[in-house]
């Protein structure tokens, strides 16, 4: 009797795959070419026996706070590396990439008075979409670089030949990511009393002189609860969580589990999963993938998108519109979100719908000098931000959150800010493998004006 209900259970696990499996028979966009396919196999195989990264139980417990963001409760702050390298998965990049998002948490929590969700671009992005699949130098084509979990960004044939083996330690490298940020949030370092600590470190500037005064008037607050007998014994931990773009199919797919609690699918490489500009086609292979899993998922949308275009979305992925299920991230660059967010707002509203609408003023702003970075402008950034926040004010819905590319280092990467970088001091530390970042002093000027922001909307009561 005991081996014919293992057998259903085991027949129910196989029906399940294989209706996660119908996005094979679809088109795949930003795959690369393996030219191993046995090491691909082993390489997929391997993965499917490791444990999982993240948790089902997790999971759920971001898609209930994402579902709070939506009502316009909380806010969503997610940011991280444009692309993460395996490089620079060390001890002290990954710490101080939490700890300026802690920072930018405290600074909205406490400007704004609203629970701030921390979700990191972290322990997974390490796969990215490219414009063209080659690269030529000098009369020499090669490969594109398409992130560390496919090859290598050194320009050589044997750097840039997509490697399955790099599946495997992209994995590895995210389990040891995700050991440090569990360690250091859970295990003291984001503990509120030691606010004015998180500063430690970087090197001083007026957003972090700006950062000590608001640290010293959180300190003061927790000195008087102390005094008064208040137990905020809450406050010496916080939740974190990682996301990064279900890019790489090969990846995610043996990384999905099913839950033993529900029989669920759940893709286990992330709590938070998205889907890129490039790769949103509705009947394309990544949004068929994720309509399966049970995973908050998000969708970048840029300037082309249409209100059909997010209703369409929705039915795939969102069919019983859960809250907290679907985020559209808005990518429209700061000449265009005015126009074209408003009426996408709108006609999402009409439809009675309620995704979480979250901004990323990085990508549409992007441009190169005419010494060949990559860069944005502050400025626009900034711009963009703004125009975000004015569009929900218009329609009265509710700005749930902020997606953004940023690095705990000092990095010359993007023109402006208060340390006014140039052009010319892009090459002093310009360190990004793909796109450009935020450095720690822009990342803590753009929290103080999401705050001021985040004060004016709730202060006029969009919802």
């Amino acid at each position: 009797m005991a081996m014919n209900a293992a057998s259903v259970e085991t027949l129910t696990a196989q029906q399940t795959f294989e209706q996660l499996d119908a996005y094979r028979a679809l088109e795949a966009k930003q795959q690369p070419s393996w030219p191993d396919a046995a090491a691909l196999e082993y390489a997929k195989e391997e993965l499917s026996t490791q444990p999982p990264l993240v948790f089902a139980g997790e999971v759920d417990q971001l898609r209930e706070r994402l579902a709070s963001a939506a009502r316009g409760e909380a806010f969503l702050l997610q940011g991280g590396d444009c692309a993460e390298t395996f490089e620079a998965a060390t001890a002290d990049k990954i710490r101080d990439r939490v700890k300026t998002l802690l920072q930018m948490a405290v600074v909205l929590t406490y400007g704004a008075s609203m629970p701030v969700i921390k979700v990191g671009r972290m322990a997974g992005q390490f796969a990215k979409p490219r414009s063209s699949n080659e690269e030529t130098r000098e009369g020499v084509t090669l490969p594109a670089y398409r992130g560390d979990l496919v090859n290598g960004y050194d320009f050589t044939a044997a750097s840039r030949t997509a490697d399955p083996s790099r599946l495997v330690r992209g994995y590895h490298v995210s389990a040891s990511t995700l050991n440090l940020i569990r360690a250091f949030t859970q295990g003291g370092m984001a503990d509120l009393r030691q606010v004015n600590s998180w500063n430690q470190g970087f090197v001083s500037n007026p957003a972090n002189q700006r950062y000590e005064a608001l640290a010293t008037e959180i300190d003061r607050a927790l000195r008087f609860m102390d005094a008064c007998g208040v137990d905020h014994t809450a406050l010496t931990q916080t939740e974190f969580y990682v996301s990064h773009e279900a890019l790489l199919l090969d990846y995610e797919r043996p990384l999905a589990r099913i839950d033993s609690r529900t029989g669920e699918l759940y893709g286990t490489s992330g709590h938070m999963l998205w889907i890129g500009e490039r790769t949103r086609d509705l009947d394309g292979a990544h949004v068929d993938f994720l309509s399966k899993l049970r995973n908050p998922i998000g969708v970048k949308l840029g300037p082309t998108a249409t209100t059909d275009d997010a209703l369409r979305l929705i039915d795939k992925l969102d069919p019983e519109r859960e809250p907290g299920r679907l985020t559209f991230i808005t990518r429209m660059g700061a000449e265009k979100i005015r126009d074209v967010l408003p009426g996408l707002l709108a006609g999402v509203r009409d439809a009675g719908a309620q995704p979480l609408w979250v901004t990323d003023p990085m990508h549409g702003n992007g441009i190169t000098t005419a010494t060949g970075f990559k860069t944005r402008r502050f400025g626009d950034v900034m711009d963009e931000l703004l125009g975000f926040f004015e569009a929900h004010r218009e329609v009265g819905t509710y700005p749930g959150g902020i997606h953004v590319e940023l690095t705990g280092d000092d990095v010359t990467e993007c023109l402006g800010g208060s340390e006014n970088i140039d052009e010319e001091a892009l090459a002093t530390r310009y360190e990004s493998v793909c796109d450009p970042r935020l450095n720690h002093m822009q990342s803590l000027e753009l929290a103080f004006q999401v705050a001021e922001e985040l004060k004016r909307t709730v202060g006029a009561g969009a919802r």
